[in-house]
Parts: C-alpha cells; structure tokens; sequence
C-alpha cells in the first residue's frame, strides 16, 4: 500500500511541479507577500476536487465499459512519455521562473486569477482528470491510495511554494535548479509512462 502511496506522491509531485503560470503566480504572490492563504487554498481546492473526479468519475466509467482502461492506459502512457521528454527538453535549455513585476491587486481579483490560471488550463485536465485517473484505475481496488498520495504531493507543493516563496527566490532564480528537477520528472513521468504502457 505505501508504494502506491508514494507512486501517487511521486506522480502528483511530477506534474505539478513543473514551470507554469499558475506556479508562477503563486510564487509572485508569495514574493509580495500579498493573498497568498486565499491563492494557496484556491490552487489546492481546486486539486482535491479535480484528483476525486479523475479517480472517482473514471472508475464509474471502468465499471461499465472495462475494455476503457487499457485505451486509457495506452494513451496515458504516451502521455507521461512525451510529457517527460517534454521535461527532458526544459533540463537542456532551463530557464528560472520569474515572478516580479507587476500591479497590487486585490484579494477577489487574486483569487479569480488563480482560478481562471488553473481551470482555464487545458493541461490541468489532461493531468489530474485524466492522467492521475487512469493511473490511479490501474490500482484496482487500492486506487485511493494512489489518491491520498496525489493529494498529499498538492498538499505540500502550494503551501510551500506560496509561504517559502521568499526563502525559495534565490534557488527558482537559478535555471541550474530547475535542470536538475526537470532531470528528476523526466526520469520518474519515463518510469510511469513505460509502465502503464506494459502492464
């Protein structure tokens, strides 16, 4: 049970670490120091519900048409690859991920941003509908092991990313950092996509 635990930490953690705009943003707001807790709780929230529709939702779907998890399988097999050769590609050219400048803005304007930043997203479908739901399935009946792990990796990265901003600006200024994580996510999303696509 811990190892799918920590496949579903490792997996979360994978896909959610990488440079984006809504890490960007809640590092920018963790900088200024401004609506951090509403940005920070609005990213997990909307992880927690998006993660239990991926894993609920698609198990429904399993039940009634079982021929749907190897397509499923397949496909986010291909996907955890070329999202790894993606990450590969960023650890050959990094860049640092920048949040300064900008306008103040308000606590509802922050937190519509954040909102807009994640569910306007199309990749934030693709990895916690879709691809954290179809290796979640692949557990069977321990899939929400899986689950608690994947919320678990959301549960560390926001609050981290948005309170230890200030302590963290120095390493997401150096593209080396981002080298070496991107290297790491490569090699663990390789790692997942060969194995979803040979069980």
């Amino acid at each position: 049970m811990l190892s799918i635990y920590f496949t579903g930490l490792l997996t979360g953690l994978a896909l959610i670490v990488a440079v984006g705009a809504q890490n960007a943003f809640v590092l920018r707001q963790g900088i200024r120091g401004e609506h951090v807790l509403p940005v920070v709780v609005v990213c997990l929230l909307s992880d927690v519900a998006a993660i239990t529709a991926g894993v609920s939702g698609l198990s429904v779907v399993l039940e009634r048409w079982p021929a749907v998890l190897p397509v499923a399988q397949v496909l986010g097999g291909v996907y955890l690859l070329a999202f790894g050769v993606q990450s590969a590609m960023r650890a050959w050219k990094p860049q640092a991920l920048t949040a300064e400048g900008g306008a103040s803005m308000s606590a509802g304007r922050a937190v519509l941003l954040a909102l807009a930043l994640t569910w306007l997203n199309p990749h934030f479908y693709l990895d916690t509908l879709l691809m954290l739901g179809t290796v979640a399935n692949s557990f069977g009946d321990h899939r929400w092991w899986f689950f608690l792990g994947a919320v678990c990796a959301s549960a560390a990265w926001f609050p981290a990313l948005g309170f230890g901003s200030r302590l963290l600006r120095g390493l997401f200024a150096r593209p080396s950092a981002w080298r070496v994580l991107d290297s790491g996510i490569a090699v663990v999303m390789g790692c997942l996509g060969v194995g979803l696509l040979v069980h």
